[in-house]
Parts: structure tokens; C-alpha cells; sequence
């Protein structure tokens, strides 16, 4: 399972393609929880930890992929002018 925790922290490590990164690593991960449920038997504490890292690589994806915001073209204005009036946010 070291590898898995490698992956999973180049994955957490990497800003760029982390969707693509973590979609690598959740199909890692399944290949190794397989294997490991295969040698340790599906009731071992080995198979649930292997299969609680899938689970939280594929929570990981979900979240990345709701944080991921498209822009619109107030976005856009407010990145060129962030000193414009319709760009200020005030705290209350």
C-alpha cells in the first residue's frame, strides 16, 4: 500500500491535471485493494483500509470537480480591473 500513498501525495502535491492525476491514482488504488482483499481475504482489516483510500481518492475527485468554477465574463472583467467598483467585495 506505500504506493498508493505515494500516489496519493504526488496527487495532492500537484496543482495541474489533479482530476487526471487522482482519476490515475482512484484506478491505482482499485487495482491494489483487489489484490489485497485477493491475498488477505475480503473480511481483513488490510481489504477495508484499501478500499477506504478509494473511497476517499474518489471523495477527493468529487470535491475537485465542484470547486473547479467556470468563469463568466464578470470573472474576467474583475481579473483585469480588480480595482473597479463592481469588483469590491466588502466584508460585514
Amino acid at each position: 500500500m506505500s504506493k498508493t500513498t505515494e500516489v496519493v501525495q504526488t496527487a495532492a502535491n500537484s496543482n495541474k491535471d489533479v482530476v487526471n492525476t487522482l482519476e490515475t491514482a482512484i484506478l491505482e488504488a482499485v487495482a491494489e485493494a483487489r489484490s489485497t482483499c485477493e491475498v488477505n481475504g475480503s473480511d481483513s482489516n488490510d481489504c477495508a483500509v484499501a478500499w477506504d483510500i478509494v473511497e476517499e481518492l474518489q471523495a477527493e475527485k468529487s470535491h475537485q470537480k465542484q470547486a473547479a468554477k467556470i468563469k463568466n465574463s464578470l470573472d474576467d472583467y474583475c481579473a483585469s480591473n480588480p480595482n473597479a467598483l463592481e469588483c469590491r467585495v466588502y466584508d460585514i
